[in-house]
């Protein structure tokens, strides 16, 4: 077996792995590079192998920086299978058509070519192919399980075994306890592990601590009288936050005020959730088994058209606005930083990954002043991030996950992580375990031996 590594190799985003053995290649993901624009000038370029010859497309869960070039294939001849949780592929098809229009609106931007178009990814979805958690899939010479990642509603790690050896790709890895997944699942018995890195320095507060974060950034915005804007992902981020927001006004643990949801993506994936409630943990079963609507509550209102979106501005304050994109990159959120960032009494609360070149990376730097689309901002409200909002394992949970059983036996591939996290991972991993880790650079090759 043979594994190339075409994405996430020393930076967070555009995972992508090509995995031969015999006749067969599988690619693992196909995601988007992202940087400072939504359609980062990487992804224009080539794929660097022959797309038509890929025989199956293995999704790990349907994140952009996962699944954001897989329209791309089409173009390039491959008519092979996408391989997914069910979750995965309906998630997918959302944020991709989003993503296509987004895509419009830059190719006409910036007078280029779209890098896809939606009929590209219409296309697309006549290879999807939905597998099960624990599901022994033939992948042509190969065999492919997939097991409950808990990072998104969906998400999974990925075993890839022949009748002599076995890798797993780990994609990204959940933070548990969470609202409303199950914990991630044990790393089964495996020669080789490509893992992620993205926290590999860092430990996130202590999971228990989120709600009150959260719920100080509230009582300290209604202090102020300001506006708390919420930039979260569309998928699991948002109905993450809607989940403890709920449980925030029911128990009259908040003041009493609008709260918007104002990201048509956002409310058409919390629809989504409603379709796979089955995937939710024991917990959240519970509660909805006992008539409470976990993503409804008084005081919140969706805002799905620009006009009520507009309008949001005319709402007078304390409020809270949650709107996408996560890292700022695009979206509604952009809109209302730069009506609200310029004033004290305001707050952004940062609740996921900000990628390197990101408005929110720049943010999270405590600049003073930042472009949006054009226009130079001033920045005066107050920034503050609650790590343990972040859907990605912390360093501790990273090694949790890999030493609770038999770690790995020949050999761990860090990516997915800046350097500094990654060779941070590296190194209290070769200080714990009796495996190698290192940190692959793009294009290398590495041939798998037999067990």
């Amino acid at each position: 077996m043979k594994v190339t590594f075409y994405g996430a190799c020393q930076q967070v985003t555009g995972s992508c792995y090509l995995v031969e053995h015999g006749a067969t290649k599988v690619l693992v993901d196909c995601g988007m590079i992202q940087g400072s624009h939504f359609t980062d000038p990487a992804n224009f370029e080539l794929f660097p192998f022959d797309v038509s010859t890929i025989d199956y497309v293995l999704v790990t869960h349907a994140h952009i920086d996962h699944s954001g070039r897989l329209p791309q294939l089409m173009r390039y001849g491959f008519r092979g299978q996408v391989i997914a949780t069910a979750a995965t592929l309906d998630f997918a098809e959302l944020l991709l058509r989003d993503s296509a229009h987004i895509i419009a609106q830059d190719a006409d931007r910036f007078h280029k070519a779209p890098l896809y178009t939606e009929a590209e990814v219409e296309q697309l979805t006549q290879h999807f192919q939905a597998v099960s958690y624990h599901q022994v899939k033939p992948v042509g010479d190969l065999v492919a399980t997939f097991y409950d990642a808990g990072h998104i509603l969906g998400s999974a790690f990925i075993q890839l075994a022949s009748k002599d050896t076995s890798i797993v790709f780990s994609g990204d890895l959940g933070n548990p306890p969470v609202p409303l997944l199950p914990v991630t699942e044990a790393l089964p018995p495996t020669d080789y592990l490509v893992m992620e890195s993205t926290y590999g320095n860092q430990t996130h507060e202590d999971t228990r601590e989120r709600k009150l974060l959260l719920a100080s950034a509230i009582y300290e915005t209604v202090t102020l009288g300001g506006v708390l804007l919420i930039p979260a992902f569309a998928l699991e981020r948002t109905q993450e936050i809607l989940y403890e927001l709920n449980s925030l006004v029911e128990h009259n643990d908040i003041p009493k005020l609008p709260i918007f949801i104002d990201s048509p993506l956002a409310i058409h994936a919390t629809q989504l959730y409603r379709q796979h409630q089955h995937l939710f943990n024991n917990e959240t079963k519970y509660i909805i088994a006992s008539g409470d609507d976990v993503f409804r509550f008084p005081g919140l209102q969706l805002s799905e058209t620009r006009d009520s979106s507009k309008q949001i501005n005319h709402v007078p304050a304390p409020k809270i606005i949650i709107a996408g994109s996560g890292m700022m990159q695009g979206g509604r959120i952009r809109f209302h930083l730069k009506r609200y960032l310029s004033d004290f009494r305001n707050q952004v609360l940062i609740v996921g990954y900000q990628v390197a070149g990101s408005l929110g990376r720049q943010l999270l730097q405590q600049v003073k002043r930042v472009t949006i689309d054009g226009e130079d901002v001033v920045v005066k409200a107050k920034i503050r991030a609650i790590g343990g909002y972040s859907a990605h394992a912390d360093q501790p949970k990273l090694l949790h996950w890999l030493t609770a059983n038999q770690p790995p036996r020949r050999h761990i591939w860090l990516t997915h992580g800046e350097v500094a996290q990654a060779t941070a991972l590296q190194t209290v991993i070769q200080q714990r375990c009796s495996v190698a880790a290192t940190i692959p650079h793009y294009g290398q090759v590495v041939t798998l031996s037999l067990s």
